[in-house]
C-alpha cells in the first residue's frame, strides 16, 4: 500500500445499549472494523454500519471475535483451532451477507480483542484464523499486529496464501519486542493529542520508535488502529488524518 491506513473498530452498539460515535469517526478514516455479533452488534446495527461505510466510501472490514457478549470478546476462550476457524468464517459470512445486500463486500478481516491477542501469541490460533481467511477468500488481507519481527507470521501467511496488512498503534506504548506495554503499567496509553500524533507521523514515515526498555523500534506500518468512542479521540482522528496528508507524497 502507498500510505498508511486509518482503521476504527466499529459497529459495536448493541440494541438499546450504544457506544462508540461511529457517524463522527467514519468521514475521517479509511477502513471500517465492524462488529459480526459475537462481542458487539446485531443484524441491525451491523446493516447500519454498512451503510454508513458505503456512504463514506470506507473499506469494510470484518471484525469477528470469541462468542463473548458480556465480556465484549476481551476474555480468553479455550477453542480448538478448529472451532476458531469455523467462528471466523461463521461471522464474516455474516457481514458479508449484509454487505452485500447494501450493494458492497467485506475487504479484508482484522479479529477483535482477545482472539486478536491469543493469534498473536499461539501459532496454532493464528493458523487457525489464516486458514479460515484463505478457504472464506484468499484475496482478503488478514490484519494483524506489527511487532519487531515478522518474519514467523509472514512465513505462514505465505504458506497458507493470504495477504497481511501489519497494524500499528499511535497512542500506546511498545515493549523492546514489538508488543504493546500493558495497559497495567503507567505509560502505556498514550494521551497527549500531540504525543499521539507524531507518533502516528513517524510509524507512517518509517522512523524508529523509542521502545519501554529505551531501545529503536522499527516497525512495519500499513494500517494504523485509531479509537472513535469520545469526542476527544474523534478530534485526535482528525489531526492524525491531518498530519498524514500533510506528509510529502
Amino acid at each position: 500500500m502507498s500510505r498508511l491506513l486509518l482503521n476504527c473498530d466499529i459497529g459495536e452498539s448493541f440494541g438499546a445499549w450504544r457506544m462508540g460515535l461511529d457517524a463522527e469517526v467514519m468521514p475521517f478514516i479509511d477502513c471500517a472494523n465492524i462488529a459480526c455479533g459475537f462481542h458487539a452488534s446485531d443484524p441491525s446495527i451491523m446493516r447500519r454500519t454498512v451503510a454508513l461505510a458505503v456512504a463514506h466510501q470506507v473499506r469494510i472490514g470484518a471484525h469477528p471475535a470469541y462468542p463473548d457478549l458480556v465480556g465484549f470478546g476481551r476474555r480468553s476462550m479455550a477453542c480448538s483451532p478448529q472451532e476458531i476457524e469455523d467462528m471466523l468464517l461463521y461471522q464474516i459470512g455474516a457481514l458479508e451477507g449484509i454487505c452485500r445486500a447494501e450493494g458492497t463486500q467485506v475487504s479484508y478481516v482484522k479479529p477483535h480483542g482477545a482472539m486478536y491477542n491469543d493469534m498473536m501469541r499461539n501459532p496454532d490460533s493464528l493458523r487457525a484464523v489464516m486458514q479460515a481467511v484463505a478457504r472464506y477468500n484468499p484475496e482478503l488481507p488478514l490484519m494483524l499486529m506489527s511487532t519487531r519481527d515478522n518474519s514467523a507470521s509472514q512465513r505462514l501467511a505465505d504458506e497458507i496464501g493470504i495477504k497481511l496488512w501489519f497494524e500499528v498503534f499511535a497512542d500506546r506504548a511498545y515493549d523492546a519486542a514489538g508488543m504493546l506495554v500493558s495497559r497495567a503499567k503507567p505509560g502505556a496509553v498514550h494521551h497527549k493529542a500531540e504525543t499521539i500524533v507524531k507518533q502516528a507521523t513517524d510509524l507512517a514515515t518509517g522512523t524508529a520508535l523509542t521502545a519501554e526498555d529505551g531501545s529503536s523500534l522499527q516497525l512495519r506500518a500499513d494500517t494504523l488502529c485509531v479509537h472513535g468512542d469520545n469526542a476527544g479521540s474523534i478530534a485526535a482522528v482528525q489531526q492524525i488524518r491531518a498530519a498524514l496528508k500533510a506528509l510529502p507524497a
